[in-house]
């Protein structure tokens, strides 16, 4: 049966990975969810082979090229990409595949006859999550696809545009994908008192409620000790949360947790 392999990555964050190359140079094509965060992942990737991406929220200072969203298609498959779902405008239901990032969370499902794809992050982990990819397979003749989720290594990458010389084993055996994908303020505030650097041992979800705290405590007008106090939060922390906060006009909780996990981890 004719088949097309596909990889789908997202959320690099500067870090091109031994593995995932290995798995793109097994793929006749590669789609970037955005959040490349420098132009060296994009040459890296246009060398290995033709690349369909989008701009993320990280990419603003070079990616003036990058389109926003992207429509294409792939063997009788109508695509369309985003980096972030929340900012979908459009009615999707004629398309196919859907492509979102900026989570780090990996999801594929199905809503209706479109299929849901979040590859998660394949570069800089964040917190407790893991490293994941995705092999989407196309196949034209019965007009179905199959995902596959690839985990990478937890190990840390130490460059930029780290390469890989030898063919990557197989993965996991893939499956047909047809499940679903998948507030207020919390009422203890999470500590951030830990060794290390500021946050890193907090949870994803904690930090992403001490981060909501932090900015309704900056809109109200108070200083950083006394977020810190009220929060019982690392004031380190709180400071690069407010600063960030302060200097990114617009930014949502997201968007400060990828400016945190780029500087802090």
């Amino acid at each position: 049966m004719e088949s097309h392999p596909i990889a789908v990555i997202s959320d690099t964050h500067g870090i091109l990975r031994p593995e995932v190359v290995q798995h793109i140079e097994a793929c006749e094509a590669v789609f970037h969810g955005g959040d490349m965060d420098n132009p060296e992942i994009l040459r890296r990737l246009q060398a290995l082979r033709p690349v369909y991406a989008v701009a993320g929220n990280a990419d603003a200072d070079w990616a003036g090229g990058l389109p926003g969203e992207l429509t294409a298609e792939l063997y009788g498959f109508r695509f369309y990409m985003i980096h972030n779902r929340r900012q979908i405008r459009r009615n999707l239901s004629d398309y196919d595949i859907v492509i979102c990032g900026h989570s780090h969370k990996y999801q594929d499902g199905r809503e209706g006859g479109t299929y849901y794809l979040n590859p998660g992050s394949c570069g800089r982990r964040r917190f407790r999550l893991p490293l994941t990819m995705m092999i989407l397979t196309l196949y034209p003749g019965t007009h179905e696809i199959a995902v596959q989720r690839i985990d990478l290594p937890l190990q840390p990458a130490s460059s930029p545009a780290q390469s890989a010389s030898s063919p990557a084993p197989p993965a996991s055996s893939p499956a047909l994908s047809a499940s679903s994908a998948s507030s207020p303020a919390p009422s203890s505030s999470p500590s951030a008192q830990s060794a290390g650097e500021p946050g890193q041992s907090l949870s994803e979800r904690d930090m992403h409620k001490l981060v909501k705290l932090v900015m309704r405590d900056m809109d109200a007008g108070r200083p950083v000790p006394d977020i810190a106090a009220r929060t019982g939060a690392d004031p380190a922390l709180v400071e690069q949360i407010c600063r960030m906060y302060a200097t990114h006009p617009g930014v949502d909780v997201d968007g400060i947790l990828d400016r945190l996990e780029r500087r802090n981890l």
